[in-house]
């Protein structure tokens, strides 16, 4: 009977001995499945910093702003859901902006501003009777302009900034490199759209997107001209089977020349614009100086002749 109970105690022992060693295997290979996936997924988009009062005050009217969102999509004059989701997608959410929220932010500048030319109008303030109208237009337009130049910029800065970009990829991928390493090795160290846009592509293949899909998201998300040249070329060089590194060579030599020729261009149009200034401000500005200081001395002339006769 005693040497049953030690039997059992020995087997109790060996198997809570097993059941330890198995539970650490687990923790050890549960450890290394999350690094695995931390180091896959995660970009480093951004760094905690702090909260200016600019930011605090725009999500104060943020919060006003989503009790009129349900309006907001009903009132859609030059803002429809469609344009209004592409130019949220191309201005990179600023504000971490959403569809209805934007919605509703243009009605309550509508509000906002129909309240302040009702103040002015009861204070008598000059041209108080068109504040009234013009105010709550300017309040609702100018959140629909405000996006469509926040998207603007932010196009400009992507096709700024991509020649750079392109010659770094392209050196290390004749290095060797493939391109989704390079990728990951490059991007972290870009700032603002390229950072964005190439580490939501990255993520996306992560995840099980298929490369032509995800080629075909960045397309739809930027309608700059030389990203959209840089996309292209990359699907029809996969396709074709072109060294992707002569791919980025030859369209970052291409992006040059088309930035020199945009120099140029605004040069160009910049002269007229100084001519038209000169000619109907600076010019007739200067003459009634002159005229005005001419008339002054005469009289002050007459005057003092005046003066002497009496």
């Amino acid at each position: 009977m005693d040497g049953l109970i030690v039997i059992f105690i020995i087997l109790a022992l060996g198997f809570f001995a097993l059941a330890l060693r198995n539970f650490y295997l687990y923790l050890m290979k549960k450890h290394e499945l999350k690094e695995d996936i931390k180091e896959k997924t995660f970009i480093p988009y951004t760094f905690e910093r702090r909260v200016t009062r600019k930011e605090k005050l725009i999500a104060k009217m943020f919060e006003f702003a989503d009790d009129f969102s349900d309006l907001g999509q009903r009132i859609n004059f030059f803002s429809e859901n469609d344009d209004v989701r592409k130019l949220l997608t191309q201005a990179g959410f600023p504000y971490r902006l959403t569809l209805a929220r934007f919605q509703g932010l243009k009605i309550f500048l509508l509000i906002l501003g129909f309240f302040i030319g009702a103040v002015s109008l009861v204070l008598r303030f000059p041209f108080s009777q068109f504040t009234v109208i013009l105010y709550p237009v300017f309040g609702y337009m100018g959140a629909i302009l405000w996006l469509k130049n926040k998207a603007k910029k932010r196009q400009e800065e992507l096709s700024y900034q991509l020649p750079d970009f392109m010659d770094t990829m392209s050196v290390t991928l004749q290095a060797g490199v493939g391109l989704d390493q390079a990728l990951r090795e490059i991007v972290p160290y870009f700032e603002g759209p390229i950072k964005e846009e190439f580490g939501r592509f990255i993520q996306e293949m992560d995840v099980g997107v298929p490369r032509s899909d995800a080629y075909q998201a960045l397309l739809e998300r930027n309608d700059s001209r030389e990203f959209q040249l840089l996309i292209r070329s990359l699907i029809q060089g996969e396709r074709l089977g072109v060294p992707i590194s002569k791919t980025f060579k030859q369209i970052s030599e291409e992006m040059r020349k088309m930035k020199k020729e945009q120099i140029k261009e605004k040069a160009a149009k910049a002269s007229p614009k100084i001519t038209l200034v000169t000619t109907f401000l600076v010019m007739p500005s200067a003459l009634i100086f002159i005229g005005g200081l001419m008339i002054m001395n005469m009289f002050s002339q007459n005057k003092n002749l005046f003066t002497f006769f009496e």
